[in-house]
């Protein structure tokens, strides 16, 4: 069992409020809401991170999120969308709606203790390498002190905490978005861990996932291997030419295979074989035509090997519609906030996660960015939080959880996200968050805007989710 031993004194300095800009009694009290509820929260992001539970099977995460929500005040919607461990939390009434994601997710094979260097807590097993215990935890923070201040009657209005699974497979907020569960928000906020503290006013990539299988003939590998019509060829067949195609697609393209399987016993000539294929560009509409190119070539691959084969879609998501008014809000409060400050022992370990992982030993940055340029092909990864930004205006928010150039989706963000580092993390970002939201809350004018730049980016383009029936909540 772990310690959740807290120093409340290490938190209450763990930022430093500019006091140059005026901070209003309505953010006084969301930031003394966030530091009372903060050993919860952060007993929340631990018990999250220890179970580190894959894509559709977060039942205990799902239910300590929405447990507290329940506990603090919440009407609590459970199993929404068709799948059992998304909810919704909601408190309130009338306009404005905002609300907030969580996400609480992990990834297989990055088990890891908290210590500076790769030592798994179980060998094999799952860890939070994007660090969505911290995720969950910080979103509901932040809408239990929206919460606290319209039952006060300080705030007026309806906050929403949505409790958002599998981000890492299989993009759950799709099926939430078809449910029109955002159909009432006036805007929505989100954060995520990172190597830096910023307003996000940068796109994400636009993905789709499938899925290619080939049907064959078995037979004797050695004694009529003539018989036999290898999936395992056409397998082999179709990857080569995705590799040969990567020569030919913009820069900004990205396409990945998972080989699932190609054949079980190396003396049988496989009748069947499996790979998940994932397509990526920075806009949906660079995004399809090499996707369509690339299914063409699973006609190609099982004509060459003499098979059959099948391509199901799994999902797709949009790349995030960037909202800049949203964003210049959220620095301000950034701004307000002041850097998170670290003790020396946090600074050292940031160091050994550095040496351990080959980087320069830089330590850790919670400088607040200033708001960046958004550029037209920024790379990075992808989010489903992009259909939730084609749907409702998103604001979002990266906050320092990990070391300089840490490697993202590995055991040292695991290492960050079990103790302080994290932690301190963790409550930032709620208390950056609840601000914001505090300033749409008391702003009619900001939310207009907000929503008139939504529409204006958005343009006549149609969202169309890319899904093909109910989340694949049983899908290995």
């Amino acid at each position: 069992m772990r310690c959740y031993i807290l120093s409340i004194l290490t938190f209450l300095l763990a930022t430093s409020i500019n006091h140059s800009q005026e901070i209003d009694e309505t953010k006084k009290n969301i930031i003394s809401s966030i530091e009372n509820h903060q050993s919860e929260i952060i007993k929340i992001s631990d018990q999250i991170w220890e179970l580190a539970e894959l894509a559709f099977n977060e039942y205990e995460s799902s239910k300590i999120l929405s447990d507290y929500a329940e506990k603090n005040g919440f009407i609590v919607e459970k199993g929404v969308a068709g799948m059992p461990t998304a909810f919704v939390a909601s408190y309130g009434s009338g306009k404005p709606v905002i609300s907030v994601l969580g996400e609480f997710d992990a990834l297989p094979g990055l088990s890891q203790d908290t210590t500076p260097n790769k030592n798994p807590l179980i060998e094999g097993g799952s860890g939070h390498g994007c660090g969505h215990n911290m995720f969950g935890a910080a979103s509901l923070a932040s809408a239990i002190a929206i919460k606290e201040q319209i039952e006060s009657g300080d705030l007026k209005g309806t906050i929403k905490f949505f409790g958002t699974p599998s981000e890492e497979k299989f993009f759950g907020k799709i099926w939430m978005v078809e449910a029109g569960l955002w159909d009432d928000v006036d805007v929505n906020l989100s954060w995520h861990p990172a190597a830096s503290t910023q307003a996000d006013v940068q796109t994400s990539l636009a993905l789709i996932d499938f899925k290619v299988e080939f049907f064959g003939q078995a037979a004797h590998a050695s004694m009529d291997p003539w018989n036999g019509r290898s999936a395992a060829d056409a397998l082999e067949l179709y990857t080569t030419a995705i590799n040969y195609y990567r020569e030919h697609v913009h820069p900004t393209v990205r396409m990945h295979y998972h080989i699932q399987d190609g054949g079980q016993v190396v003396n049988v000539v496989p009748d069947y074989s499996k790979v998940w294929v994932r397509v990526r560009d920075t806009k949906r509409s660079g995004m399809t035509p090499v996707y369509e190119r690339v299914v063409e070539m699973a006609e190609g691959a099982a004509i060459l090997a003499n098979v059959d084969y099948k391509v199901s879609l799994i999902s797709g998501i949009y790349e995030v519609l960037v909202n800049r008014k949203g964003g210049e809000l959220m620095q301000k409060n950034l701004e307000l906030l002041g850097p998170i400050k670290y003790t020396d022992e946090e600074v050292k370990f940031a160091k050994e996660i550095q040496a351990s992982t080959g980087k320069p030993q830089f330590g850790l940055d919670s400088s607040i960015k200033p708001l960046r340029e958004t550029l037209e092909n920024p790379g990075g990864g992808s989010t489903d939080v992009g259909d939730v930004s084609w749907n409702v205006p998103n604001i979002n928010l990266g906050v320092t959880t990990a070391p300089v150039d840490t490697p993202w989706h590995s055991w040292a963000v695991v290492a960050c996200g079990g103790m302080s580092i994290g932690h301190k993390g963790t409550i930032y970002a709620a208390k950056a968050m609840a601000m914001t939201m505090s300033d749409l809350f008391k702003n009619k004018k900001l939310v207009q805007e907000i929503n008139q730049e939504y529409l204006e980016r958005k343009g006549d383009e149609e969202y169309v989710a890319m899904i093909d029936g109910p989340a694949p909540i049983n899908e290995n």
